[in-house]
């Protein structure tokens, strides 16, 4: 059985565990649950006829967009079913969801579907696109944060100008841009740090030994101490 990183850093699984089945479907998240994870990051982008689809890509396989496709065609270009947002919440209710809004366009939908499960739901709302985690944060009262695939010149400006939206009390962060000074500055504010893209246990307990929130893995079983990925979500360790 995987245990949590620690007592005080979570343990997402990076759109599932999709280690033997495709990333950000239903299959992945079941396969994450099985490792004992503490929740999921995934992804949601707009199709073209109205759906919360879960999807990291902006083009399909063929180099089509996303957004000028229904559901159906998508699951017809990816080669399996292609869950909404909806799906995975229901079918995981203990788990904490981090929704990565990938697609602006999205954004009015989703706001009405969180509405409805905030107050049941544990959840996370990033983007990359900061006015939009500023909209979430202005109505949903659910945490939200800023995702960043760089090293900010100036952090405390960031966060003053957050002031206003109290819900935005985290930053996300591209393990290739963390350093000790940086995510000093973020704990000392009193914000929370994310890191994704960590690869190897050494970096996933580098994370914890900096004070990390928590960490969105591909390599959710690393913190168990088993090196092998699991088999059908399955770790081999006990």
């Amino acid at each position: 059985m995987v245990t949590r990183a620690s007592p005080d850093m979570l343990l997402l699984a990076h759109r599932g565990c999709h280690v033997n089945v495709p990333e950000n479907t239903l299959a992945a998240f079941e396969a994450a649950a099985k490792l004992k994870v503490d929740g999921i990051e995934t992804d949601v982008r707009w199709s073209a006829d109205g759906a919360l689809v879960l999807l990291h890509e902006r083009v399909t396989p063929q180099g089509h967009p996303i957004a000028v496709m229904t559901r159906a065609e998508l699951e017809k270009a990816f080669g399996h079913d292609v869950p909404v947002l909806t799906d995975a919440l229901d079918a995981f209710p203990a788990l904490l969801w981090n929704i990565e809004i990938k697609d602006p366009a999205a954004t009015e939908t989703m706001l009405a579907v969180l509405i409805r499960y905030q107050g049941s739901r544990r959840l996370l709302v990033t983007s990359f696109r900061h006015e939009v985690v500023i909209q979430c944060a202005s109505r949903l009262v659910v945490d939200c944060g800023l995702l960043f695939a760089h090293r900010p010149l100036d952090i405390a400006t960031i966060i003053a100008n957050c002031a206003r939206y109290p819900r935005i009390a985290c930053l996300v962060w591209d393990y290739n841009a963390v350093d000790d000074k940086i995510l000093a500055a973020v704990n000392a504010a009193r914000w929370k740090n994310y890191v994704y893209g960590v690869a190897t246990t050494s970096e996933h307990e580098r994370c914890r030994a900096l004070g990390c929130a928590g960490v969105i893995t591909d390599f959710p079983w690393l913190m168990s101490g088993d090196l092998a990925p699991p088999r059908n979500g399955i770790s081999t360790v006990s």
